[in-house]
């Protein structure tokens, strides 16, 4: 019997897979997978190919804070899930000791509990999905089971994917990724900059944005940077 609610079935089903591309699909889960995960007030997914993770895509920016912390050190839980295929839940990142150096830096940032579970990949491409949360404890076993469902549909997401891109290409998706996150990054210094905010707040403005237009987020801070770059030499010449 599935863990998941019938309208949150019916909104994964309704995830076209073939002709989109995969950021825009395993945001469309992940945004799904936020809701449909009791306890989780974030979400990401972690990606993994030839030893190096990256975050394909993420709700919020806890998540993402979450995840880099692991990167800088080539371990934590949404790591050695996705390696290791073991689902790890963590309910007091306080008392944590299976990763010293990250937990308690996890833990000054907001996450007090965390659940990661690996994607069932078998491929040059691991991965798990990662749910945060500023609460002790917030992960039970209903929790636990939403989340290996939803984990399963990353995981024919990337398949699928696969199936039409070759190595080379998934490693320039990969690059992508990472410049598209280069560009969210400027521009939420800039909302920084404007709104006097943090980080956090930031990005839930370009998101709610993006939401607002019904554009991605990534193309709606393309068109900030390149419109604020536009008016600084504008201005200098005044």
């Amino acid at each position: 019997m599935s863990s998941l609610t019938p309208s949150t079935l019916a909104a994964l089903l309704r995830i076209r897979l073939g002709g989109s591309a995969l950021s825009d699909v395993l945001q469309q889960v992940v945004d799904i997978g936020k809701e449909a995960v009791a306890g989780s007030d974030e979400v990401s997914i972690t990606l993994v190919r030839d030893d190096r993770p990256w975050t394909a895509t993420y709700t919020g920016q806890l998540a993402l804070d979450a995840d880099e912390m692991q990167y800088e050190r080539g371990y934590g839980p949404c790591i050695d899930a996705g390696v290791t295929g073991t689902l790890l839940r963590v309910d007091d990142m306080r008392v944590e000791s299976r990763w010293p150096d990250y937990a308690p830096r996890v833990v000054e940032r907001g996450v007090l509990s965390s659940l990661s579970v690996p994607l069932p990949l078998q491929t040059e491409v691991v991965g798990a999905l990662n749910c945060y949360s500023r609460s002790t404890a917030s992960f039970d076993d209903a929790s636990t089971g939403s989340a290996v469902e939803v984990a399963g549909y990353i995981a024919v997401a990337v398949i699928n994917a696969m199936g039409y891109i070759q190595a080379a290409e998934l490693a320039h998706h990969m690059q992508a990724a990472m410049g598209s996150r280069a560009v969210i990054e400027q521009a939420k210094g800039i909302v920084m900059a404007q709104n006097r905010c943090d980080a956090e707040t930031a990005f839930g403005i370009l998101r709610r944005a993006s939401q607002g237009r019904n554009v991605k987020i990534r193309d709606l801070a393309a068109e900030l940077v390149e419109r604020v770059a536009k008016r600084v030499p504008e201005e200098g010449r005044r």
